[in-house]
């Protein structure tokens, strides 16, 4: 069993195209020995945002403070504290703060995430995958 404060975590910055102000925390994961998930603390500063991409995977995201914007494809949805997002496989989506204040929020993924390829949109104008 792990048992820690999620500030014992490393946060990293976010190094892919199109992040700017983003930084995540693995809080736990296939390094924990984890059979199926992984569970990620995402901060992204005022005026921040991730880039805009997809995968092939699933992923689901509890928003802790701050406000902000999720894109599903071009259209721009509300986050505030309390909110929940599921973003499908394959689908287009970004964050990005919108407030005064860090936003924070936890997203889950499945393990086998990191070997899977991540699209940039076009919009970031990085046509790669990575």
């Amino acid at each position: 069993m792990k048992v820690c404060h999620y500030e014992q975590v490393e946060s990293q910055a976010v190094d892919m195209p199109g992040a700017e102000g983003c930084r995540v925390r693995w809080l736990i994961g296939a390094a924990d020995n984890a059979p199926n998930f992984a569970m990620r603390q995402f901060e992204v500063l005022p005026g921040g945002h991730t880039p805009r991409h997809s995968h092939p995977y699933e992923h689901e995201v509890f928003v802790l403070e701050g406000q902000g914007l999720v894109y599903d494809g071009d259209a721009a949805r509300p986050l505030a504290p309390g909110d929940v997002v599921y973003v499908k496989p394959d689908e287009i989506h970004q964050f990005r703060n919108t407030g005064s204040e860090s936003l924070k929020f936890l997203c889950l993924v499945p393990n086998s995430a990191a070997q899977q390829p991540i699209a940039m949109a076009p919009e970031c104008g990085v046509e790669t995958n990575t």
